[in-house]
């Protein structure tokens, strides 16, 4: 059997970082200060947006919606998004994307 861990860095600064790339799944871990952001995009593939801590300001074709801790936010491939974070508090999510967008 083949036993595999992953380790997500812990903190209050930005951050970015590929946990997992593979064909089933790619997996960020991602840490938004008071006033940062991502840039605007399309989602390549089927993206779902797991908030640890905080709240997200998410923008879909340009409606904005705020999701709060304990949410998952699913978001279409081809969609257009922003996320940000104009809150006092420390943003901290994970994007699932399945399958992996190199295979979309």
């Amino acid at each position: 059997m083949n036993r595999k861990t992953y380790r997500f860095t812990k903190g209050d600064e930005k951050l970015i970082e590929k946990l997992i790339d593979d064909d089933q799944v790619m997996i960020n871990h991602i840490t938004l200060s008071s006033g940062e952001e991502l840039p605007e995009h399309n989602a390549d593939s089927n993206a779902y947006l797991v908030i640890v801590r905080g709240r997200m300001n998410l923008a879909l074709e340009g409606e904005a919606e705020v999701h709060n801790q304990g949410v998952i936010a699913n978001v279409d491939p081809g969609t257009r998004m922003h996320i940000s974070n104009p809150f006092e508090d420390v943003l901290e999510f994970f994007v699932v994307k399945a399958p992996s967008p190199r295979i979309m």
